[in-house]
C-alpha cells in the first residue's frame, strides 16, 4: 500500500477503487491506497484527475511525506521552454505565452489627485510600461478613476489601467465599470484582516466560509464578464487570512489554496480572463509558492497566465537583486507572462529593470537555452533544502589554515589583478578586511578567497608579501595551474580544468597541494569522471557567456545531479564572467537570475563574479547582496521596504533613507518600512521590527507581527525605532572610523 500526502486542492480526485481514504491535516490531505502502476520498469504512485488523466507522483524530497507531480511545475527542467498559457486581454494588451512578457508598475500619487495621477500615468506610459496599476481604496478614489480614465483618453493615452483592491468589494464593483483589470487579494477581499488567531473549523463551518466568499465575490466576476474586464487573483504571503493560516499554515501551501478558492468561483461562472500571482518579500518563499501553484495547475489542466513579482523588494541594488532572484528563477524555467519589479523608488525607475528581466526571459525561451536531457532526482522543487558541500578540513602538517577559504553560510570570491597588489592596504580594504597597524584581519563581510590569474614575478617581494599576509589570515589565494608551475606561490590553491586532470598535469604539483577544478556542467560524463580521482577543495561552475544556446542554470543542475549521483560532496562556486561593457543593472540582474536561481534551490556554496570595467567594491557588494537575498549569508541589515502607492502615508523614499543611514550597521537585524498596513502585518513576517504608517503624520512600531507602539509623531518615530531595537538587545553602536 502506498501512502503519502497530496496537495489538498487536487479537487478532481475521486473516492473510488483507485483512490480512497481522505482525512484532513493541517497542511495536506492524507491519501492512502494510491494506484500503483508500472512505469519505465518500476512501480510508481499515480492519481487520476477529473479529466481521467494519469498523474505520476513522487516525494517532494527524499523522505518527504508530500507527494507532488513528478517534475511538472514547468515544461522542461533541462531547457527554457515557455509554458503555454491562454491569452488574457487587459484592455488592448494581450497577456500570455503567445505574446511578449509585459511589464508594469504602479502609481505613487494620491488617486484622488486626478491631475497628478494622470500626469504620472502618462510618464509611465512614455517610459515604456505596458500596464499601470492604481490603488483604489474607497468610494472617492473609485469616483476619481472615471475622471482619470476619461482624461487619459482625451490625451490619447490608452495604456490599460489596473485597480488595486483590498477589503472593498463595493469599490471593486464601481471601478470595474471604467478600469481594464481588477486586482483582488484573496486574503482580504471577503475575509477580515488577519489577527493571527488559530481558528478551529469543522468541515461544515469551513464550507460555510467558502459559500460566504462565493456570495461576496460572484457579483464582481459577473461584472467583469459583462464589461470584458480582466482580473488578477493576487495572493500575498503577508496577508493570508486567519482562516487559511489556521487550515493550511502560513506557507506557500496556504497561498496557493487561497488563490484557488477564488479561481474555482471564476471557473464555475465560466470566467477565464484572469491571471495568478503569488507574491512574497522572501524570494525563496515566492519561488516555492509559484512552483506549487503551477504543479497544481498542471494537474488540473489549467493554463492561466502568471504575474511575477517579489513584493516589498526595497530600493537600489538590494531591491533589484531580490527581484532578479525571484523573478529570474521563474523566467529561467519559462514561467511568467507579466512582471513588476517593486522598488522603493519612483514608478519610472521600476521599468528599466523590468525590461531587462523581460528581455532575459524572452531571450532564454527564444533560444531554448539548456543542455541535453537528463534525469533530475535530487533537486528539491517545493521545499528548500540546501546542499552543503564539504568545507575545507585542516590536514596534518599544513603550514596555513585553509578553513577560511570558504564560509559555511555562503562564500564570496573575487578576482584580483597584479596592479591591485601594488597598493596592498587599498586592496585589503577593498576585500573587506579590518586593518590593524596595516595588517589585514577578516571581518563579517570579508571576501573568503581571491582568484589571481597571474602571479607576480618571483622577485616581486612586495606583492608576494601582500599575498602571504592574506594567506596568513586564512584567505584562499587561487591561481591557475600553469602559473603555479612556473612561478610557484607557497600555499596557493591551484585552479585546474578537467583537461588538466585528463593530462595528469596536476600530478606535477607538490603532494598535498589544494586544487580547485573548473567545469562547464555540460561535459560528457566520461570527462566528469575525472572528478572521482581527486580531492577538490571546491569546484567552479564556469560557463562562458559566449555559449548562447547552453543554459547556465540547466548546466549547473546537471552538474549537481552528477555530483549527487556519485556521492561527490565538493563545494560548488558559481563563477560568472560577464562581458566587457556590461551595464551595472545587467550584472546585478544576471547574477540574481543565473546564480540566485540555483542558490534558492540550495544548489551552490558561493559566488565569484567578474565584470571588467566595473568597480571592485560594486562587485563585492553585489556578491554579498546575492547571498543575503538567497537567505544564506547575512552581512548587513535586512530591509523589507514597500514601493510607494496612493495609500502611502509618508515620503517612503526619504524616510527609508533616514532609517537606513542610522541602522545599516546591524547585520542579522531585519526592519520593515511600510507606507501603510494594507497588506497586513504578515507582510513583515521576515522582519524583526516594523515602521508602519498608521495615520497621516503618525507611525506605528511593530515587533514581528505585533504592534507595540501606536501613533508616534513622525518627527520622533526613527528615534523610537532605534530605542525599540535597543530595548530588545539588538542594537550595537556603529563601528568607529579606522585610521589609515
Amino acid at each position: 500500500m502506498a501512502t503519502g500526502a497530496v496537495p489538498s486542492s487536487f479537487t478532481g480526485l475521486k473516492s473510488n477503487d483507485n483512490v480512497t481514504g481522505f482525512t484532513k491535516s493541517m497542511d495536506f490531505i492524507k491519501l492512502s491506497d494510491l494506484q500503483r502502476v508500472k512505469f519505465r520498469r518500476t512501480k510508481v504512485s499515480v492519481i487520476r484527475n477529473s479529466k481521467s488523466e494519469i498523474v505520476e507522483l513522487q516525494p517532494a524530497s527524499e523522505g518527504s511525506p508530500l507527494l507532488v507531480p513528478r517534475q511538472k511545475y514547468c515544461e522542461s527542467t533541462n531547457k527554457t521552454v515557455r509554458r503555454k498559457t491562454r491569452t488574457v486581454m487587459v484592455g488592448n494588451v494581450a497577456l500570455g505565452s503567445e505574446h511578449p512578457i509585459r511589464i508594469q508598475t504602479m502609481t505613487t500619487t494620491d488617486t484622488k489627485d486626478v491631475a497628478g495621477t494622470v500626469e504620472q500615468v502618462m510618464r509611465i506610459a512614455d517610459s515604456g510600461a505596458d500596464l499601470v496599476r492604481i490603488t483604489v481604496q474607497g468610494k472617492k478614489e473609485a469616483d476619481a478613476c472615471f475622471e482619470i480614465k476619461n482624461s487619459l483618453i482625451q490625451k490619447n493615452y490608452n495604456i490599460p489601467l489596473v485597480a488595486d483592491i483590498h477589503f472593498a468589494p463595493p469599490v471593486a464593483m464601481r471601478v470595474a465599470e471604467c478600469f481594464d483589470k481588477i486586482r483582488v487579494n484573496p486574503g482580504n477581499f471577503a475575509d477580515r484582516r488577519a489577527q493571527f488567531e488559530t481558528l478551529e473549523y469543522t468541515e461544515d463551518d469551513y464550507q460555510k466560509e467558502l459559500e460566504h466568499i462565493e456570495q461576496v465575490f460572484t457579483p464582481l466576476v459577473e461584472k467583469c464578464k459583462k464589461y470584458g474586464r480582466a482580473m488578477r487573483i493576487g495572493t500575498n504571503h503577508g496577508s493570508l487570512s486567519d482562516r487559511i493560516m489556521s487550515y493550511y499554515g502560513d506557507s506557500p501551501r496556504g497561498m496557493v489554496e487561497s488563490a484557488f478558492e477564488f479561481a474555482r468561483i471564476c471557473r464555475k461562472l465560466d470566467f477565464h480572463n484572469f491571471v495568478f500571482s503569488m507574491k512574497a518579500s522572501n524570494p525563496v518563499i515566492m519561488v516555492q509558492a509559484y512552483r506549487l501553484l503551477l504543479a497544481e495547475m498542471y494537474v488540473q489542466g489549467w493554463d492561466y497566465p502568471l504575474h511575477l513579482g517579489v513584493t516589498e523588494a526595497g530600493e537600489g541594488e538590494d531591491g533589484r537583486m531580490k527581484s532578479a532572484i525571484g523573478i529570474g528563477t521563474l523566467l529561467q524555467d519559462g514561467l511568467g507572462d507579466t512582471i513588476r519589479v517593486s522598488l522603493t523608488e519612483s514608478p519610472m525607475e521600476e521599468i528599466d529593470p523590468c525590461r531587462r528581466l523581460a528581455n532575459l526571459g524572452m531571450r532564454a525561451s527564444k533560444l531554448q537555452q539548456g543542455v541535453a536531457p537528463f534525469e533530475e532526482k535530487h533537486r528539491h522543487y517545493f521545499d528548500f533544502q540546501r546542499r552543503t558541500g564539504q568545507l575545507p578540513v585542516q590536514q596534518e602538517g599544513e603550514e596555513v589554515d585553509y578553513r577560511g577559504a570558504l564560509h559555511r553560510d555562503g562564500s564570496v570570491l573575487m578576482s584580483v589583478s597584479l596592479d591591485q597588489l601594488k597598493t596592498p592596504e587599498l586592496l585589503y580594504r577593498s576585500l573587506g578586511t579590518k586593518l590593524v597597524v596595516g595588517m589585514p584581519f577578516k571581518d563579517l563581510a570579508t571576501v573568503d578567497s581571491i582568484l589571481l590569474r597571474e602571479l607576480p614575478p618571483l622577485d616581486d617581494n612586495d606583492s608576494r608579501l601582500a599575498l602571504r599576509r592574506l594567506i596568513d589570515v586564512s584567505m584562499g589565494v587561487i591561481t591557475p595551474l600553469s602559473e603555479q608551475l612556473v612561478k610557484p606561490l607557497p600555499n596557493a590553491i591551484v585552479l585546474a580544468t578537467l583537461k588538466d586532470l585528463a593530462s595528469g598535469a596536476h600530478n606535477l604539483l607538490p603532494k598535498g597541494t589544494r586544487i580547485v577544478v573548473s567545469v562547464r556542467g555540460d561535459e560528457p560524463n566520461e570527462e566528469l569522471e575525472y572528478l572521482k580521482g581527486i580531492e577538490a577543495t571546491m569546484l567552479f561552475h564556469d560557463l562562458p557567456y559566449t555559449d548562447e544556446k547552453v543554459g547556465r542554470v540547466q548546466a549547473a543542475r546537471r552538474l549537481f545531479e552528477y555530483l549527487s549521483e556519485n556521492s561527490l560532496n565538493f563545494p560548488v562556486i558559481h563563477h560568472i564572467r560577464f562581458p566587457k561593457g556590461i551595464h551595472r543593472d545587467d550584472a546585478v540582474i544576471g547574477a540574481g537570475a543565473n546564480a540566485g536561481s540555483l542558490l534558492v534551490d540550495g544548489l551552490g556554496d558561493g559566488i565569484l563574479l567578474e565584470a571588467p570595467e566595473q568597480d571592485f567594491d560594486f562587485i563585492r557588494n553585489t556578491s554579498f547582496n546575492l547571498l543575503q537575498g538567497c537567505r544564506m549569508r547575512n552581512t548587513k541589515t535586512e530591509y523589507v521596504s514597500c514601493p510607494s502607492c496612493g495609500r502611502t502615508l509618508f515620503d517612503l523614499q526619504e524616510i527609508s533613507a533616514e532609517i537606513r543611514e542610522k541602522t545599516s550597521h546591524l547585520p542579522g537585524v531585519s526592519i520593515a518600512i511600510m507606507g501603510c498596513i494594507v497588506n497586513g502585518p504578515g507582510e513583515m513576517a521576515d522582519a524583526d521590527f516594523g515602521y508602519v504608517g498608521g495615520a497621516p503624520g503618525k507611525i506605528d512600531l511593530y515587533v514581528g507581527k505585533t504592534v507595540v507602539k501606536r501613533a508616534i509623531a513622525m518627527e520622533q518615530a526613527t528615534d523610537a525605532l532605534i530605542q525599540l531595537i535597543k530595548d530588545h538587545g539588538r542594537w550595537v553602536d556603529p563601528p568607529a572610523e579606522e585610521d589609515l
